[in-house]
């Protein structure tokens, strides 16, 4: 199956500039790996040496944080949207 992944303008340079690509798999894991073999790097931009979803890297299914569902096993099912999100650092001094 699949869907499709939000692109942030980042890792565009990867996918040659596109803000939405499609990724196919039945977890979210199965789909970035699937993004890294569409786009090389992309895979290890959004996940660390360990295999976790990067500190400063938010994943949202539906627009629901994966941290709070199941991390890269999360779910996907026909017809969700994948977002990949830098993390905004900063604040008032």
């Amino acid at each position: 199956m699949s869907v499709s992944v939000r692109i942030p303008t980042p890792l565009r340079s990867l996918t040659s500039g596109q803000d939405v690509v499609e990724a196919a798999g039945e977890t979210l894991q199965q789909i970035v790996l699937d993004l890294e073999r569409q786009f090389p790097g992309i895979g290890d931009r959004v996940i660390d040496e360990d295999g976790e979803i990067r500190r400063f890297v938010n994943l949202f299914v539906n627009g629901e944080d994966v941290r709070f569902l199941d991390g890269l096993h999360t779910a996907i099912a026909q017809g969700d949207e994948v977002s990949i999100v830098p993390a905004v650092a900063g604040g008032a001094r």
